[in-house]
């Protein structure tokens, strides 16, 4: 089944035939767009994964950050999609099994959302880091090996990246625009605001109050959000990128 919907009044359906009636299907894959992106932007690659695994899969392209929206954070944006994904599992009781696919600035703002949506095995409580996430807990260890837990109360099966600027996108010359140029990096640092609060969190220009920026946040466990346990609790952890800058990728994704 592949989830369609209306985005500021033009409307993109999304359909992909099947012969027969299908089964439940028990695997739900969450796509998650870029900066000024929509889920338009997943349409081809929703159907192939419907094609590929016409049985067992939901492919749900996220519709609640699109446009201009993706100015407001990877917070804001992370917290929106957290609630999408509850509602898409709602509607589909079937769903055992959980995967995302984030292109660029969705890669950050779905990392958001499982965090928002881990929930750990009582088991692991004690045992895992609780920083408050200030410098001092920055690149706290975790264990190695799968975490026990699950997302949204399903199986986290993949978390897939494409082109994502983990580490922002100040002096690590991946805007393609500036074409690798330290003195362009400088300027777009300093008018960062001018993608909203976005711009501040990929330039890293948003720390204050003691607080690192919000990706390093994001690198460590916090007290009420488990960033690194939540992604260390999917079976496969999956990062696409280039050589040289952030260009659009090609890239062949299997799902099981």
């Amino acid at each position: 089944m592949l989830e369609s919907g209306n985005w500021r009044g033009w409307g993109v359906v999304m359909e992909v035939q099947f012969s027969e009636e299908r089964n439940h299907p028990s695997h739900l894959v969450v796509m998650v767009n870029g900066l000024i992106g929509s889920a338009q932007n997943w349409r081809f690659a929703a159907k192939q994964f419907l094609k590929k695994y016409p049985e067992d899969v939901i492919v749900h392209c996220s519709e609640r950050n699109s446009l201009m929206l993706t100015f407001d954070g990877v917070d804001v944006q992370g917290d929106r999609l957290a609630e999408e994904v509850k509602s898409v599992i709602s509607r589909h009781p079937s769903v055992q099994k959980i995967s995302f696919v984030g292109h660029s600035l969705g890669g950050l703002v779905a990392r958001y959302a499982i965090a928002r949506l881990f929930e750990q095995d009582p088991s692991e409580e004690n045992s895992q880091t609780t920083g408050d996430c200030t410098n001092d807990h920055l690149g706290d260890s975790l264990p190695e090996g799968k975490l026990k837990g699950n997302i949204a109360g399903l199986e986290p099966m993949n978390f897939i990246t494409l082109a994502s600027p983990h580490l922002g996108s100040r002096w690590h010359r991946q805007v393609p625009l500036f074409h690798g140029s330290h003195v362009l990096e400088k300027v777009a640092a300093r008018t960062s605001w001018f993608l909203g609060r976005t711009g501040k969190h990929l330039f890293l220009t948003d720390g204050k109050d003691g607080k690192p920026p919000i990706l390093l946040r994001m690198a460590s466990d916090c007290e009420d959000l488990k960033f690194m346990s939540a992604l260390q609790s999917f079976r496969r952890r999956v990062v696409y990128a280039n050589a040289s800058f952030d260009r659009i990728l090609l890239s062949c994704i299997y799902i099981s």
